[in-house]
Formats: structure tokens, C-alpha cells, sequence
């Protein structure tokens, strides 16, 4: 019977979560007979299931709720405001009665009956249009079973020995001549454990709509605290993500959205003043990106009082007035982080208290994520919070410093550079050390001297990004980057603060995974984010590149927000297909380019090609090369080439002529044309068309959109791509206008797009394709 009761006990608390949501969205549509038909068989289950296991309470309770239902469905009451919030009270009970089961502790039980007493209050039927009767298709109900955390994290951790082994496998077979028959056995094998292991992997996983189904009732019960009225739009809830990641990202999500209310959607009555809808809109969308899970919470409310917010740190003494002006936009924004602060004059019993954001940002934090900012004055907050995808499961990028090898998380490296030259050096200030990279001025951090294990001047700078700040960590050498199990280390370990556990890489050696705030902790690094910005506002306004020696002995440049990682592979790895080059790394295959054959040829010889995988979210693909150099800040100026091709245009870095990679071209000539009548036409408009037509119409044909110069004949354009000051755009064309503007940060029109910023315009362009009826 404990078995069974703690089955009743797990299967409730999911039940309730996604009823509380399905009532308050039945309470927006009462004609939503399919939805009332679920809700009444939620409660139908629990009341049956109670009765079998002798829960009398809990029987009386659910049994009261399907009687008021069952009226409904009949037709004998009417669904309104009272009889929700009747149901969703009998909801919270039997909650409350079920954990209380769960601990072991007795609930009292004096106001039940007036709970069932609020329900029993039988109104007379309104004339209402009949109620809408949803069809759908019978479908089988998917089998599943109960499994302990424990057992699947045994799950996972052998699983990942087994593949440690037939990477150790496949390592030893390759030195040798293989036998055709052991090779292909050996395919097998390898197929087999990816299949297994992405099996393993999607045991932990769960939809995130178990994280958003409390919302709904969240967000009803908080607006009509505050006299407020708001809308709540869920998009993504077929998301997947892991389910202790779900478990730790409820609170922080919670109290985001309890911010946008309190804070964000102004009352009814302001809303109206302002010109806005009396009703707020909160929408909560949730997507994939990579092995990132983006989370996006926007509001049209009033946005963040950044004056305010400053004002607030001055009078709380977090900063000086002189700290806070020299401060940047983007870090006065950040201040509502700040612990301690609270943008409100008085404690009420939703904020005030100033425990809030930092809490949010620190838990955030805590689980490998990060969560960004989105001003818009007037308009509303979007914020965005990005987590991997599994906590089990973390991309690195593996360092070393002498014969020790670190792991550091990938979501914390802002860039990688070698120490050279005038562009990154370290130079000696008083007891500390600050690096200087193009300009911009960091603390330094030398692993081996920090850890003991040597005195020799760092090779290489690690940037690494903090809640405080930035900081350059000072390695011997970065050597690859891998996904890997993390787990907990010894506690004496885990107690110094340094480190963030422990993972077993495919080498078999095991490695310590560096906590990167906890380091600058330890160090004692001082972040001064007022220092330098009127240095690095130049550089910072500029496109990062990736400077590189080509296999031809030319010195090119690639924009970095296309590279994914930088690998060392085999010559054994590339292999020719069809007359197209691919590269294969573990059990991922994709399109590789080079300069030219004959160069790559001559190049494999070596022990080793460093290649650079490239990804535009959605393909991959990668491009050989002899070496990387460093960062740098793309030139302005830029020649556009002729003839099209991989070759986007050329600048001058330093005295020295660059030729710049165009990354579009190269994912253009791997990826399949799409249908010509299906795709969307963009009018590239305007004086500015001749530039939107060379470097804008690949990116725009790669995700699925035609452009032209002029209209096709018997063609209408579903946009036209116009420059923000170009007055001498056509103005006969009917078709949504997408402005793109030359700064990044303005002056310009709010709804115009910076025109380098790709995502932002694709999107633009999906949703006037979609209220295009696309």
C-alpha cells in the first residue's frame, strides 16, 4: 500500500500542476466544452483514486468539485468568476491535503465543508450560445513507468563509461591496418551506443509545459491582487528540457513574472492614458538553440526607470554618483541585479524588499545559464534566459596549464586570444597583473601561478564572464573542446570554491571543471566597469572577426558570431563524397570547405588541420585553415569583391591587406534551394539596394526568402528592405516596411533594425510572413 499511495502522491501533484492551468483557461472560453470535458475527467481520476486508497477527505473534496462541473456540463449552472475561483480553492485543498499525506503531518480540516458549502449554490442557466464541442481523434494513452533520479543518473553515468570505451576502442583499432569486417563492426557499435546514449539523455528529459502549467493561475491570481488585468500567452510548451533543470528554473521564472505584473503592466487606468489596451500581454516563449534552451519573457508594460533604478543605488550606497555616471546604458540596466534593491518606496506583500533579481540571476547563474535584458521605455521588458539544455551534460572547452588539464564551461568564455604584440599583452600594475586586449583593460588571472603549478607567463587569455565583470585567465594552452557528464567532486574539493565538479573527457583521465566566478572570488579580482569607456566604446561598437592564417599562405578574417568552436582533427577525419568534402568528428558529419583542394592536400600531411566549425543555429558546417591568430574588431571599411563566392570583400588591419570569409556563402553552397513559389519576396528598395543585394540576399535566401531588385511581373512583394535615412525608396509598392539603420546603437528610428544584426531581421521578416498568411 506505500508503493501504491506514493504512486496516488507523484501522480497528483502533476495532475493538479496542469489542472490549475486548464480551469483558468476554460475560465477565458466557458463554450471550450473539450477543455471543461478534461478538467471534469482530471478531477473525475483524483476522486477515483482517493476512493480505492481510503482518502475520505480527499474524496469529499474532489467529489464536490465534479458534482459543481457536472452542473455546468449540464447546463444547470453557469461557469462564472465565483464558481472558478470555488473550484480552483477545492484545487489548493486538496493540494495542501496530499502534502501534507506526503510529510507525514496532519492538515486541519474545520473549513472544508465551507468549500464544498461555496460550490453546492446552484445558479439558474443564462441564455448562452451552445456550448462548442471539440472532436478529437482517439488516440491510445502512451505507456510509461515511475523511474528513481538515482537510477537514472546510474543510467547516465554508465552510459557515458560506455561510450568512453568505444571511443578508447575506436582509438586503438585506428593505429592498426583494420580489417574491412572489424571496421564495419566497429560502425555498428558506434551507431549503436550514439543511439543509446540519446536515448539515456531523453530519460531526464520532460516538455517544459510542466514548468509553465502553473502560470496560467499564477498570473490570474496576482493581476486581481493588484487590481490589474492581464493575458498570458504560453508558445514553445513542447520544448524539451531536464527535469531537475525544470525544478530549478520554477522560482526564478515565478518571480520574473510576478515582477512584469507588480512592476511592468501598468493599471487599467494608466494603460488607457498611455494608449495602450486596458488589458496587459505577458507572453512566455520558450525555444531550442543548439544544446541552449532560450526562455523569453516580454511584457508591454512601462519597461525599467533606469534613472530611478541609478538614483536608488546612489541612496543605498551601492555606488558612488561618480561610479553610476561613468557607468555604461547596459550596466545601469543591470543595477536592478544589485542585491539589495528595490526600485519601490514601500514593502508590500509582492516586493519592496530588495531580495529579488539578484536572487533570480544567482539561482540562473547557478545551473550554468545567464539571463539578459531588453529594455524598451515605455513599451515594456523582455528578458531572456538561456540554460543548457541538461545538467548532465555540458559543452567545455578544455585548457591546460603544464601537464594539468581544466574544463571550463563554454557559456562563460566571451573570446580566446594569444598573447602578442601591442593588441593583447599583460602588463604589471603595483601587486596585480591587467591584460589589455585591443584596448579594452582586464584583471588577470594566471591559473598556474594561483594553483602553484608554475611560474611561466601565461601563453594564452581565457576572456571569462561574471556577474561582476569580466576577467582574463592566463593558461599555457587551450586544447579542445568537448561535451561531457559532469558531476559533484569530493566535498574537500568542492569546499575550496574553486571548482564546479568533476567529468571524465573521452581522453579517460579524469578533470576538474573550473568554477570561473568562483576563481575571481578566491583571487580577489577587482572589476572596475567605469575604467576605459571611452576606450573600448570604439571597439566594442565594431564586428569581432577571427583573424587566420589560410592554407594558402593568405591572412583572412571570419565575422565570429558564425564560429562555433575552433577543433584540431585528424586528416583521417576529412573524407570526399560525391565530389563534396566532409568532415566527420565523433558521430557528426558536415560540409567541409577549404580554400582550394591542392592546399588541403598539401596540408594533411601534418599530424593534424585545425578547422572552424561554423553554425548559423540551424546547419553546420567547416572551413580548414593552418592556424588562428587572434580577435580583432572588423574594419568599417570594407571593399566589397567582385564575382560573389566565399569572398566577401577586403579591408586593412594593421598596414596589411585582409580578405573577409563570408559565412552565408558558404552554409549557400550546402544547403538545398528551396521551392521558388513557397518562398517569400523581399523587395531589396532604395538607394541602399545595391548593398542589401551583395551582402544581405545570401542570408536572406539561406533561411528560405527571394529577393529582387525590382517586382517580377504579376508578383506582389510580402516586404520591402528599406535604409532608415533613404528617402528615395519606391513609394507605389504596397508591402510592409523592414528599415534598417547604419548605427548600431542610433540615433534612429526605435522600430528600425541594426543591418548587421541577421536574427533580428529574420525575425522581422517570419512575422510579416506570418501575418501574411505565409
Amino acid at each position: 500500500m506505500d508503493d501504491l499511495l506514493q504512486e496516488f502522491i507523484a501522480e497528483t501533484r502533476e495532475t493538479l500542476d496542469a489542472l490549475s492551468g486548464e480551469i483558468v483557461a476554460w475560465e477565458a472560453d466557458p463554450a471550450d466544452r473539450g477543455r471543461l470535458d478534461a478538467i471534469f475527467r482530471f478531477v473525475h481520476t483524483v476522486k477515483g483514486s482517493c476512493g480505492f486508497l481510503d482518502l475520505p477527505r480527499l474524496s469529499r473534496l474532489s467529489h464536490a468539485a465534479e458534482d459543481a462541473l457536472a452542473a455546468v456540463r449540464d447546463g444547470g449552472r453557469v461557469p462564472d468568476t465565483a464558481l472558478v475561483n470555488g473550484v480552483l480553492a477545492i484545487v489548493d485543498r486538496i493540494g495542501a491535503v496530499v502534502e501534507a499525506i506526503a510529510a507525514g503531518v496532519p492538515l486541519d480540516n474545520s473549513d472544508d465543508e465551507a468549500l464544498i458549502a461555496a460550490l453546492s449554490q446552484v445558479e439558474m442557466p443564462i441564455a448562452a450560445p451552445s456550448p462548442r464541442r471539440v472532436m478529437t481523434a482517439a488516440r491510445a494513452a502512451p505507456r510509461s513507468i515511475r523511474l528513481n533520479v538515482d537510477l537514472l543518473d546510474r543510467m547516465m553515468s554508465g552510459m557515458s563509461d560506455m561510450v568512453l570505451a568505444r571511443n578508447e576502442l575506436a582509438r586503438r583499432l585506428r593505429d592498426d591496418v583494420l580489417d574491412p569486417r572489424v571496421e564495419a563492426a566497429l560502425d555498428r557499435l558506434s551507431l549503436t551506443v550514439a543511439d543509446m546514449r540519446d536515448t539515456v539523455t531523453r530519460t531526464r528529459m520532460q516538455k517544459v509545459d510542466a514548468l509553465f502549467a502553473a502560470l496560467p493561475r499564477m498570473v490570474r491570481d496576482t493581476a486581481a491582487e493588484l487590481g490589474k488585468a492581464v493575458n498570458l500567452r504560453i508558445e514553445g510548451s513542447d520544448v524539451d528540457l531536464d527535469r531537475e533543470m525544470i525544478e530549478m528554473m520554477r522560482d526564478p521564472l515565478v518571480h520574473i513574472i510576478r515582477n512584469a505584473i507588480d512592476h511592468g503592466i501598468e493599471s487599467p487606468a494608466e494603460r488607457r492614458r498611455c494608449g495602450k489596451p486596458p488589458t496587459g500581454q505577458i507572453c512566455v516563449t520558450a525555444r531550442q538553440s543548439g544544446n541552449q534552451i532560450l526562455i523569453e519573457i516580454e511584457d508591454d508594460g512601462a519597461g525599467i526607470d533606469v534613472g530611478r533604478i541609478a538614483a536608488k543605488a546612489v541612496a543605498s550606497d551601492l555606488h558612488s554618483a561618480g561610479q553610476v555616471a561613468a557607468m555604461s546604458a547596459a550596466d545601469r540596466l543591470n543595477l536592478v541585479f544589485a542585491p539589495g534593491l528595490s526600485s519601490r518606496d514601500t514593502v508590500s506583500t509582492l516586493s519592496g524588499r530588495g531580495v529579488g533579481m539578484d536572487v533570480v540571476r544567482a539561482n540562473i547563474e547557478h545551473v550554468g545559464g545567464r539571463i539578459a535584458l531588453d529594455n524598451r521605455p515605455g513599451r515594456g521588458l523582455a528578458i531572456t534566459i538561456q540554460v543548457p539544455l541538461t545538467l548532465s551534460i555540458m559543452s567545455t572547452i578544455v585548457v591546460a596549464v603544464g601537464r594539468q588539464r581544466f574544463a571550463l564551461a563554454r557559456q562563460s568564455i566571451e573570446e580566446i586570444v594569444r598573447v602578442r604584440g601591442d593588441q593583447v599583452r599583460i602588463d604589471p600594475v603595483g601587486p596585480v597583473q591587467i591584460a589589455t586586449v585591443r584596448g579594452r583593460r582586464l584583471p588577470m588571472l594566471p591559473l598556474g601561478t594561483f594553483l602553484r603549478m608554475g611560474d611561466d607567463a601565461p601563453t594564452t587569455l581565457v576572456i571569462v564572464a561574471t556577474r561582476d565583470g569580466d576577467y582574463a585567465l592566463g593558461v599555457d594552452d587551450v586544447l579542445d573542446t568537448e561535451e561531457v557528464v559532469v558531476k559533484p567532486a569530493a566535498p574537500a574539493v568542492m569546499a575550496t570554491g574553486l571548482y564546479a565538479g568533476q567529468t571524465l573527457p573521452d581522453s579517460g583521465l579524469p578533470m576538474l571543471l573550473l568554477d570561473g566566478g568562483g576563481l575571481a572570488q578566491a583571487a580577489g579580482l577587482r572589476f572596475d566597469r567605469g575604467a576605459d569607456v571611452a576606450a573600448t566604446a570604439e571597439v566594442q561598437r565594431a564586428t569581432p572577426a577571427l583573424l587566420f592564417d589560410d592554407l594558402d599562405g593568405s591572412r583572412r578574417a571570419i565575422p565570429l558570431g558564425a564560429i562555433d568552436r575552433v577543433e584540431k582533427v585528424a586528416p583521417g577525419a576529412i573524407h570526399r563524397s560525391g565530389g563534396q568534402l566532409r568532415l566527420i568528428v565523433g558521430e557528426t558529419t558536415m560540409p567541409l570547405h577549404a580554400v582550394s583542394h591542392e592546399a588541403l592536400a598539401s596540408a594533411a600531411g601534418d599530424a593534424t588541420i585545425e578547422v572552424l566549425r561554423l553554425t548559423d543555429g540551424e546547419a553546420e558546417c567547416a572551413y580548414a585553415m593552418a592556424g588562428a591568430i587572434e580577435i580583432i574588431p572588423l574594419p568599417a571599411d570594407v571593399a566589397p569583391a567582385d564575382g560573389g563566392g566565399a569572398i566577401l570583400g577586403v579591408t586593412v588591419w594593421e598596414g596589411q591587406a585582409i580578405e573577409i570569409i563570408d559565412p552565408l556563402a558558404l552554409f549557400m553552397a550546402t544547403t538545398p534551394a528551396q521551392s521558388e513559389g513557397a518562398a517569400p519576396l523581399c523587395l531589396l528598395d532604395g538607394a541602399g539596394a545595391e548593398w542589401m543585394d551583395r551582402f544581405l540576399r545570401p542570408a536572406l535566401e539561406a533561411h528560405g526568402y527571394r529577393c529582387a531588385l525590382r517586382l517580377p511581373d504579376g508578383e506582389a512583394a510580402d516586404v520591402r528592405l528599406v535604409m532608415d535615412d533613404d528617402a528615395s525608396t519606391t513609394t507605389l509598392v504596397s508591402a510592409p516596411v523592414v528599415r534598417l539603420r547604419r548605427d548600431r546603437d542610433g540615433p534612429a528610428d526605435p522600430d528600425s533594425i541594426y543591418r548587421y544584426d541577421r536574427s533580428a531581421l529574420i525575425a522581422a521578416l517570419a512575422g510579416h510572413a506570418r501575418r501574411g498568411g505565409r
